[in-house]
């Protein structure tokens, strides 16, 4: 019997919980911030109006995300909202004098993204007031994003997407995908670096920039210069083009 695959991507085993949210618009930009970072699981305990997931405010700060919005679960408790979870994290500025150990964004993120049997939960406040001590004492850690000290205050979806984005990084950890912004070229060959060393050669002899009989170190230091860039085969032709319009221009002569 084949038993169905268990999904252990800390994308799908992270859920972001908000706690009486005071502002739709507020919920909008944290289910933006998660689908930015590739994050969908949303909850929220007790938000302050009615209709929260489909006011107005809420789909227009979403901007795109309606998706979470519309996936998102409203519940009447904290102990609701951590269902399923095994592990959770209590997001505040304000530090308690009893509290579960401190820790920052990014020292959580790895531990998460190291320990698939963890089914986390990271919860913030309310924008005014925060989380309430009896919900901050029972989590596991209280995570304290280290700001400026002279002015630390987050706008609520500002936390919720610097902790986002820590665990993305965590996640992907070494298999992040390249940047596609921007034009790639193909990696030129060894071959075709030689032969565009050879051609610049000649035409900075051809306009007496480098005496065959005592080259010094021109080339070697030319070579070294290229080495550090990485060419691509377009590149190459570049260079090759220019030395080519050198040597014809040194042919014709003055």
């Amino acid at each position: 019997m084949n038993l169905p695959e268990i999904n252990t991507s800390l994308f799908k085993r992270l859920r972001f919980i908000l706690v009486e949210t005071s502002r739709s618009g507020n919920i909008g930009a944290v289910a933006r911030a998660m689908k930015t970072m590739g994050f969908s699981d949303l909850v929220l305990v007790n938000p302050r109006f009615p209709d929260a997931l489909t006011d107005a405010e809420a789909v227009a700060f979403a901007s795109g995300a309606q998706d979470i919005l519309s996936g998102a679960r409203i519940v009447g408790s904290i102990a609701e909202a951590l269902e399923g979870c095994n592990y959770a994290a209590a997001v505040s500025a304000r530090l308690r004098e009893f509290s579960p150990p401190v820790t920052a964004p990014r020292a959580i993120a790895a531990q998460l993204a190291a320990s698939d049997d963890l089914h986390a939960a990271v919860i913030f406040g309310n924008e005014r007031f925060g989380l309430p001590n009896e919900i901050v004492e029972q989590c596991n850690v209280l995570i304290n994003i280290p700001a400026n000290p002279e002015y630390s205050s987050l706008n609520l979806s500002q936390a919720a997407q610097v902790v986002a984005y820590e665990c993305r990084v965590a996640a992907l950890g070494d298999g992040q995908i390249a940047c596609p912004v921007g034009f790639h070229g193909d990696a030129a060959s060894l071959a075709q670096v030689d032969g565009m060393y050879a051609h610049l050669e000649q035409a900075l002899v051809a306009i007496d920039f480098l005496d065959a009989d005592n080259p010094k170190k021109l080339m070697p230091r030319l070579k070294r210069l290229f080495s550090r860039t990485g060419l691509e085969t377009e590149e190459v032709n570049i260079l090759r083009g220019i030395a080519r319009h050198i040597l014809a221009v040194a042919k014709k002569g003055p």
